[in-house]
């Protein structure tokens, strides 16, 4: 049985409450969630795998968006 959850910007129009409400709920979620989402925080609390695409490059980072955050950082020092 599989349990997938395709989001596209969850949070927008949402108030503090309803997202944090839908941040405990997705928690519990038994399965994968693949979300675009700009709102880092939430972001920040539920990813554990970042595809990131730009222009013709993808970038699949296997851990937090915390620890993606200065992986890319150093990767721009680098170009």
């Amino acid at each position: 049985h599989v349990n997938e959850l395709v989001m596209d910007e969850p949070t927008n129009h949402m108030d503090l409450e309803a997202i944090d409400a839908l941040n405990n709920a997705l928690k519990e979620v038994k399965g994968t969630l693949i979300f675009v989402c700009h709102d880092r925080e939430f972001v920040s609390s539920l990813a554990t795998r970042i595809i990131d695409i730009k222009d013709t490059k993808v970038v699949d980072f296997q851990r937090t968006y915390n620890e993606y955050l200065p992986s890319q950082a150093e990767a721009k020092k680098l170009e």
